[in-house]
């Protein structure tokens, strides 16, 4: 059901506002990302039959719609080869839409559905005459048409096409527009990705062309710059001066189930290394940007990325998870070739060649099959340059950002452990969001990211150059890889990863407090009430 606060936060992120007269530094400052009042529109979600629009697309739209954050007239289209009804889709959708069962029913009635092929104009024809039907009783107002691939890459340049010949043929107004979400991968290095971007281009400027990384709608990633820009403390210490390394670790428990054939033909670096981590690094990495326009943000954190140096072979861990216990190994997947080479854990570290951070080594270590579920980022800052009664080195101060689960900012301080003597111990200063902002709505990355490309604000996706710049960083590692001259190791099911990932990241000089261990604000309450 529709709140009055969700009401009043529509209004907020849609509505038109009056744009400044005066003349300004840049035309980026007169960008308004809004919604016009009246505009009529359309999304398309191409590949509608298929598992990604069954269980995030449809699902973020529904809760877009529930909360009142789509324009009023709405219409949303399904286009896929399968040979489905408007009334098969739904069926279809329904079983993922969570919410009031009258909503439910609403938001469907808006469901309708084309069947074509993706390599020929007929379905595409079909799908734009079922627009201009609509869009001709709505001769005034602005047209919006979105068009979401939900679909692998290795036909995203016959669909694009077919969409460009065959369904952009429409006097959009003012405030309208025509624009494509594309899903990553883009592509398997740096020559397939350009490629592909060359393709993409030349049918749609980049102003057009959302790619859509979701890392980049969660909560804590939506969260970074104004957490590093709006607190004037962290700027002095956000350094090589005072920060020994940097973190970025992505876990999860379980492997590929059935799936290892997709997997294996990517890797976990093509996975979630080269794109969601890279994007998170920048975040924590860039400078600031000149204003809040997305190509002032997209362009530092281009900076940043090509100021990073390709991976050399000894800065990095590779490895696939064997069977342990009743868990399968990565081979025992019927799906996965007998001679892959594809990893599934991988640990790499990366420097950045420039002057806030010289020395100072970013690690990322991501896989599959480990002891648990985790994204988080952890920077680790040097000890004192004299301690007073003992070695602190152990006891670094950290400030970590955990991504899921439990979303959480808390910072690692050395306190004197309570009692007679003086002995210094670690402990922190903790925001736990589910304890914080118990009331708040927290969208999921889909809904956010949709809704960011329906209001024309492209900062939370990927920008062509961005793209280039961080396959340039992996590129030489993965062709090494794939040609089958980087070692693989072995590490058990449902165990940290290999030791030899260990030995690297201390290597690189993290040092590890073995002593503590965070836990959410509720594990540790003593009392009852409320916290104060």
């Amino acid at each position: 059901m529709t709140t009055k606060d969700d009401r009043l936060e529509a209004l907020r992120v849609l509505a038109p506002t009056v744009g400044s007269s005066e003349a300004s530094a840049s035309d980026r400052d007169n960008v308004e990302c809004k919604v016009p009042h009246q505009l009529c529109f359309t999304v398309v979600v191409l590949g509608a039959s298929g598992d990604l629009a069954k269980k995030k697309t449809f699902p973020a739209l529904f809760k877009l719609y529930s909360r009142g954050f789509l324009p009023a007239n709405l219409s949303i289209l399904g286009y896929a080869r399968s040979k489905l009804s408007k009334q098969d889709l739904q069926d279809k959708v329904k079983p993922n839409l969570k919410g009031d069962s009258d909503l439910i029913d609403e938001f469907l009635d808006v469901l309708d559905y084309e069947a074509g092929p993706y390599d020929k104009p007929d379905g595409y024809k079909k799908a734009h005459e079922k627009m201009c039907e609509r869009e001709n009783k709505h001769n005034e107002n602005p047209k919006g048409r979105l068009f979401y691939l939900a679909l692998p890459p290795s036909v995203y340049p016959e669909v694009t096409q077919g969409i460009k010949e065959n369904c952009c043929d429409v006097e959009v107004g003012k405030g309208g527009f025509v624009r494509v979400i594309v899903e990553k991968p883009f592509g398997k290095d740096l020559e397939s990705s350009e490629e592909l971007a060359q393709k993409l281009n030349s049918l749609f400027p980049e102003d057009q062309i959302y790619r859509i990384d979701h890392y980049l709608g969660k909560e804590m990633m939506q969260n970074m710059l104004v957490m590093r820009f709006a607190n004037r403390f962290l700027g002095p210490m956000w350094n090589a001066v005072h920060i020994s390394n940097v973190q970025i670790c992505f876990k999860e428990p379980f492997g590929t189930e059935g799936r290892g054939g997709y997997f294996d033909e990517y890797g976990i670096i093509r996975d979630v290394m080269q794109n969601h981590m890279l994007q998170i690094l920048a975040l924590i990495a860039m400078e600031k940007p000149v204003s809040g326009n997305a190509d002032d943000i997209r362009d530092e954190k281009v900076k940043v990325i090509r100021s990073i140096a390709p991976v050399k072979v000894e800065d990095v861990v590779l490895a696939q998870y064997a069977a342990a216990g009743d868990k399968p190994g990565y081979h025992d997947d019927d799906t996965v070739p007998k001679d892959s080479k594809a990893p599934t854990f991988a640990t790499t570290v990366l420097r950045i060649h420039n002057e806030r951070w010289d020395g100072v080594p970013f690690i990322l270590k991501a896989g599959k099959a480990l002891n648990e579920r985790k994204v988080e980022i952890r920077i680790q800052f040097r000890p004192p340059a004299a301690e007073l009664n003992q070695s602190l080195d152990p006891l670094r101060n950290e400030l970590v950002i955990r991504l899921q689960p439990d979303e959480a900012i808390y910072l690692k301080i050395v306190v004197k452990k309570p009692g007679q003597d003086n002995t210094p111990i670690m402990s922190e200063m903790d925001l736990t969001y589910k304890e914080r902002y118990t009331e708040a709505y927290i969208p999921e990355a889909y809904e956010r990211l949709i809704l960011d490309a329906i209001r024309g604000d492209q900062q939370h996706f990927v920008r062509r150059d961005e793209l280039r710049a961080a396959w340039a960083v992996y590129t030489p590692l993965l062709h090494a890889i794939d040609a089958g001259k980087v070692e693989l190791l072995s590490y058990p099911y449902g165990t940290r990863g290999p030791p030899q990932s260990d030995v690297l990241v201390s290597k690189s000089g993290f040092v590890k407090n073995a002593e503590y261990k965070w836990k959410p604000m509720s594990n540790r309450r003593s009392f009852e009430g409320p916290r104060l």
